[in-house]
Formats: structure tokens, sequence, C-alpha cells
């Protein structure tokens, strides 16, 4: 078989035949368009352009009046690119777990006559811009700066800063209020297993969704007050148990037993949420529903009744603005042996008279009183 019908039957297209004056044809042919037709040339070209000595290739003897058409290797099918897997630039870390210098070294050798915890309670005085600045000045103060009491709250966020809140490792993230995505917030608290208190008030659910994960650490406190979308649907998920537990590792219980303080304030919840806080966080000892328009007498008397949790642990309150709520509440609290602070405010059916009652009847063991007009507090 001729090489021209070899080719047309690999290609499946008609090779053109060759014409020696055709030089247009010629340079498609040939790779290299100087002048040369040695293929020993073309070859030795190719190999210093892959920086290597072409190998495989026997000694050529070429016979300039032979014509021979080059073997192109036919082209690769095209590929779609792949996926673009998209990963951290840098990996956080916390600062050493060793313990930083206790004084300050100096250019001569010897150290300054400051001590650390000196340096510290100067340091406890200025902003964190201003410890921001102190860290650029050396070493030991870079490690001093990183201290967790100097970093105890962080009241804004911004993508430049999540490196710098992991490496401060702070136990109280105030993240109120801003546009924090559930990226951000998965990325931040999969990094700060020492996070106890977060404030999260005023953010969308997808990013506090980021709670539901295995990887949430053992707060606290937790602030979800006016978040938007949060309701029973969306409690339910917060408070169950974690799904994405990796084999070996299952726990059926809540990430959020350990929460002592709860803030709902503004939520749309009912009396379903409450069974749940009552199910899965055991420890609760204050809990903020103020302006949760469901919460009634029934709400109270399901925190408070027999064989609950809340009933012994629960001992601050706030109800205010809760406008389905009466006197009769303040009967059902008569139950809780810890109760210390309630905060009924502004609810248009508690009377005054009702707190009156409330604080009489409650003497004979427990002394309260009127800080202001139906906000009730234990004499201590």
């Amino acid at each position: 078989m001729d090489i021209r019908d070899s080719l047309a039957n690999q290609n499946h297209r008609p090779v053109k035949p060759e014409s020696e004056n055709d030089a247009d044809d010629q340079k498609q042919r040939w790779p290299l368009n100087n002048g040369s037709s040695d293929l020993g040339d073309w070859l030795r070209h190719r190999g210093r352009e892959l920086n290597e000595t072409p190998r495989g290739y026997p000694p050529l003897s070429w016979n300039r009046s032979a014509q021979i058409t080059p073997v192109c290797p036919r082209p690769l099918p095209c590929r779609s690119p792949p996926k673009c897997i998209q990963m951290e630039r840098h990996v956080i870390r916390p600062p050493p777990i060793s313990p930083p210098p206790d004084r300050l070294p100096l250019n001569d050798g010897e150290e300054h006559v400051m001590r650390r915890e000196v340096w510290m309670s100067v340091f406890s005085h200025l902003t964190h811009r201003d410890l921001c600045v102190c860290m650029r000045v050396c070493r030991t103060w870079n490690r001093w700066c990183c201290d967790k009491r100097l970093w105890k709250q962080i009241k804004s966020i911004t993508p430049l800063m999540l490196s710098g809140i992991i490496r401060r490792q702070p136990a109280a993230l105030d993240l109120s209020w801003t546009n924090i995505s559930k990226k951000q917030l998965s990325w931040l608290i999969n990094r700060l297993p020492g996070l106890r208190v977060l404030l999260l008030s005023g953010c969308s659910w997808v990013a506090v969704s980021a709670l539901c994960t295995s990887s949430c650490p053992p707060l606290r406190t937790l602030d979800v007050q006016w978040v938007e979308g949060l309701k029973d649907a969306q409690m339910r998920d917060l408070l169950s148990p974690p799904t994405d537990n990796r084999p070996g590792q299952l726990d059926n219980r809540s990430k959020l037993r350990n929460v002592e303080d709860l803030r709902l304030a503004g939520l749309d919840i009912t009396d379903t949420s409450l069974r749940l806080i009552i199910r899965y966080m055991p420890s609760l000892s204050k809990l903020d529903l103020s302006y949760c328009n469901h919460v009634t007498d029934q709400s109270v008397n399901i925190l408070t009744a027999a064989g609950t949790t809340t009933r012994d642990s629960l001992t601050d309150i706030n109800l205010s603005v809760c406008n389905r709520v009466t006197d009769l509440s303040l009967t059902y609290f008569k139950r809780c042996g810890s109760i210390c602070h309630i905060d009924l405010r502004f609810c248009k059916q508690v009377t005054k008279e009702g707190c009156d009652q409330f604080i009489a009847e409650m003497s004979v063991s427990v002394q309260f009183e009127l800080i202001e007009e139906k906000l009730l507090q234990k004499i201590s």
C-alpha cells in the first residue's frame, strides 16, 4: 500500500499530491522554515527544542533525490480542561505552643529590665490596630501581642482578617451584623477549637448553618438574635447531632450541648424549638426570648415543667416585648429553684400587681425585688 493511501486512511481525508514548486505546501509539511530540507537536521533541531537529544532514531542516509513525506503524529482529541479545585493558598497555624520569652532581648545581648507581664499590662490598653503595629516591631513583641487575653473579642470581619483571627485563637468572637459567608464561618470554626463565645446576631441563616457540622467547637455562649430565616426547622438542624461525623467518630450528642447562654431574640420560633432546647441543651442557664411573638404562657410552662433540665438550670430569662405572656407565667417561675432574673418589661399583659404578688409569695424562701417596672431580680 502506498504511504499516501495509508495516511488517507488514518486521517480519513485525502492527501494532496506533492509538488516540488509548491512552497506553501512545503511550509505546512515541515515544522522548520529555515530553507533546509534535511530530515536529520530537522530531528536534531527538534531534539534541542525538547532540551534533550533525539533518541530512538537510527542513523539516516539521506538521498536528496528521494521524496519522502514525513509522517506527522495525529493531533490528540480536544478534551475539556480539568475542573479547578480551589485550595487554600496558605496554611494558617496558631502561635507556637512553647511559652513566649519572659524578657525582651536587646541588641547588646542583655535583656530589658521589664518583664513580660508588665508589658502585657501596657498592651491591654491598646486597640487592635495598635497591637498590629506592635507586632511588627520584633519577634518577641509579635509573640506577646498574640496573647489570647488581648484578643477576647473581634468585632469586624474582612477576608484579610481571617488568617489573623486564626493566629490569635480568640475565646470570644463577635461577628454580629456582618456579611460573613458560610464558607468563611466554616473555615473559622474548624480552626478555633478553643472558641467559647460566638455572636452571630443579624447574620443570615445560610452563614449560621455552618454550625450544623461536627467541626463546631464546644461553645458556651451562642447569640443568633435576629438571624434572617431561622425558624423551627432551622433550629432542629442547629441543635440536632451532626450527620457528617467521620467513620469511627460517631457522636449522637448535639455539638451545642455545652451552651449555657442562648440568645434568640426576634426569631420566629414556637414551642417546638423550646422542646428541642430542653432536649439538647442540658446546661442552659440564660435564655433570651425577647421579641419572640409566638412565646406564650404555655411556653413558660414547658420550660418549667417537672422533669425538664431547664427547671433546675435556668437562672436568667428575658421575655421582654413578648405580648402574649401574662401574669400566669409568674406562677410557673415559682417552680424554678435557681431563677434569679426575670425580664418582663414591655409585656402588655403583665401587670405590676402580678409582679408584687410574685415577690410576696417568693419571700418565704427567696427575696426578689423590682429593679425596674416588670424587671425582677433576686436579692443576693
